[in-house]
């Protein structure tokens, strides 16, 4: 496991709930101490280097770093044909993402991004819908993710986060990128993409803290999607507009509701309720470990990863040359 943050200590967590016998490496990318590091308690081992990371082994690497830095380490150890879970996004640019896929088809390493959303039950309910064609032709989406930077994580300096610094791929853009990859799960190929992006608030970061973007996707739909790192009473939903009905789901209750335009009335797909957020998660990783078991393609691949990339990209692109990016 390359990289212990939060995300990183949640994974670390999980794979021991899921294989209480699987021998977890931590890979520390920063230089070696002078005394020796207590490490974390679930790990076997502490290594401080590529070189001794890659004695010891691996099946699976991790990579929870820094997004500015998942590509050089996932090039690194994809050449020795190691497995990678790369915690979302894939990257804060697009340097390296074409040799880390040219290694993939040479290596046929099992490479997965972290979007965990998709494996949320409510998701797989609306994306079931959708599939089923429950709305008809679908016209528009509008989605909504915000909350106060400084409440994400109480206890630690909110400026010191990765969110608040663009040297590790922070912002708005990047870190809630959640709803690019599930937007473009839900709609399909985005075609063009205008964005307006800014820092409108007196946090202590050097990126954006909020964006507004507009998609169109190859099917004729639109989407509205509004991302915000300010709101002090945290907020998020996705509504699907379509021709024979409306299907929302609320984030803060994780409720799924549908609406046809046939009945005239709403049915609750998903009741409001307190789902364990950690389920997810969990799927997600059983889903990688049976995809390295089995040699499948993950749901989440590099493609889909550097899709979200482009999209992020051009939104920032957008607002800065205040015009339409098509891709």
């Amino acid at each position: 496991m390359a990289g212990l943050g939060s995300i990183g200590k949640r994974h670390l967590q999980n794979i021991k709930k899921i294989d209480p016998d699987a021998s977890v490496s931590i890979w520390h990318t920063h230089s070696k101490p002078s005394e020796p590091s207590p490490g974390d308690p679930r790990a076997d081992c502490i290594v401080y280097s590529l070189e001794e990371a890659i004695q010891t082994q691996p099946d699976i690497a991790f990579i929870t770093n820094p997004a500015s830095f998942h590509i050089p380490v996932a090039l690194a150890l994809a050449a020795e044909g190691i497995n990678l879970f790369i915690e979302k996004p894939l990257s804060s640019d697009l340097e390296g993402v074409a040799a880390l896929q040219k290694i993939q088809k040479e290596k046929k390493n099992v490479i997965m991004v972290g979007y965990n959303l998709r494996f949320h039950h409510p998701f797989q309910i609306m994306k079931n819908r959708l599939e089923a064609g429950s709305l008809g032709k679908i016209l528009s989406l509008r989605a909504e993710v915000g909350q106060y930077l400084p409440d994400w994580r109480p206890g630690s300096d909110y400026r010191n986060s990765v969110s608040a610094r663009k040297a590790l791929g922070g912002g708005a853009v990047f870190e809630l990128s959640h709803e690019l990859d599930y937007v473009r799960w839900f709609l399909g190929e985005v075609r063009s993409v205008t964005s307006h992006v800014d820092r409108v608030s007196n946090l202590a970061i050097d990126v954006e803290d909020t964006a507004d973007i507009i998609l169109t996707f190859a099917n004729g739909a639109v989407a509205n999607i509004h991302l915000d790192l300010v709101q002090r009473f945290p907020t998020r939903y996705c509504r699907i507009i379509g021709s024979e009905g409306t299907l929302f789901w609320d984030g803060t209750t994780d409720s799924v509701s549908l609406y046809s335009a046939q009945t005239g009335e709403w049915t609750v797909l998903c009741p409001a309720q307190k789902i364990d957020r950690n389920d997810m998660y969990i799927a997600e990783l059983r889903h990688f470990i049976e995809c390295v078991k089995t040699r499948n393609d993950p749901l989440i691949g590099i493609v889909d990863g550097r899709k979200v990339v482009e999209i992020a990209l051009a939104a920032l692109k957008s607002s800065e040359e205040k015009r339409c990016i098509i891709l």
